[in-house]
C-alpha cells in the first residue's frame, strides 16, 4: 500500500514536517502533494480532502487521517517492526507523554516564534512567557534523555517519533538564535544532520527561490 501525504509549504509548515518525518521513519512509500498556505484558495483546496482544512493529511486505504499525532500512531500500527517508538516500555511511555505535551501546549513559542526554515535572527525582545516555555522545553528534553534505555544522540538514544515531533522546535531554537546548553545545542545539530530532515530543509529553502 502506498500513501499520499498532503502538506503545506515546507518552508513554513511545522506540522507537515512531522508527518513526513514519521513516514520516513516507517520506511513507507508515499507520494506528496503540496498545497500552499495563506492563499485565497487554500481552504477550498484543503476542504476537498478533509473537513479539518488543515495539514498534514494522510490518505490511506483506511481513509484520510488528519493530524500529525494520529498519522504517527497509524504508522506505528501499520509498521510494527519499524521501531517508531522506543522499545523499552518506560521510555516509550515517556516518549508518548513528551509528544502529547508538545502537541497540546507551548503556545507562547508557537505564537511568538513562527516556523520559518529561512529565518536567522533572534527574537527581540524575548517575552518572558516564551523564555519560560523554552526552559520547560529543555527540561522536557532532559526528561526524555533520562528515560532513554538506549545510547545515541537522539532524545531516546536511537531516532524515534519523538524526534519527528520535536524537530520543528529544534528549528525554532536555531533560526531564532536561542543560546542553548551544550547538550541541547548538540541535539539541535543532530536534528539538522538527520538525512530526512536535511532533505525537507533543502526543499523548503528552494521554495524561497521560486
Amino acid at each position: 500500500m502506498s500513501y499520499h501525504l498532503i502538506i503545506g509549504d515546507k518552508l513554513y509548515s511545522s506540522w507537515s514536517l512531522r508527518g513526513a518525518l514519521a513516514l520516513d521513519l516507517a520506511g513507507a512509500t508515499y507520494t506528496e502533494e503540496l498545497i500552499k498556505l495563506n492563499q485565497p484558495d487554500t481552504r477550498e483546496r484543503l476542504l476537498k480532502h478533509s473537513p479539518t482544512a488543515k495539514v498534514p493529511l494522510l490518505k490511506t486505504e483506511h481513509g484520510t487521517i488528519a493530524d500529525s499525532l494520529a498519522i504517527a500512531e497509524y504508522l506505528v500500527e501499520r509498521f510494527p517492526d519499524a521501531g517508531l517508538w522506543p522499545k523499552d516500555i518506560a521510555a516509550r511511555a515517556q516518549a508518548r507523554s513528551a509528544c502529547a505535551q508538545m502537541h497540546s501546549g507551548f503556545f507562547a513559542i508557537r505564537g511568538n516564534m513562527p516556523f520559518d526554515l529561512s529565518r536567522d535572527a533572534p527574537l527581540t525582545p524575548m517575552p518572558a512567557e516564551v523564555q519560560a516555555e523554552i526552559q520547560r522545553m529543555l527540561a522536557l528534553w532532559a526528561e526524555c534523555r533520562a528515560a532513554a534505555a538506549e545510547a545515541g544522540p537522539f532524545l531516546f538514544g536511537t531516532v524515534s517519533l519523538a524526534d519527528a515531533f520535536f524537530a520543528p522546535i529544534a528549528v525554532r531554537l536555531r533560526t531564532y538564535q536561542v543560546e542553548l546548553p551544550p547538550v541541547d545545542a548538540a541535539y539541535v545539530e543532530t536534528i539538522y544532520q538527520w538525512p530526512a530532515f536535511k532533505a525537507w530543509q533543502q526543499a523548503g529553502l528552494e521554495e524561497v527561490a521560486r
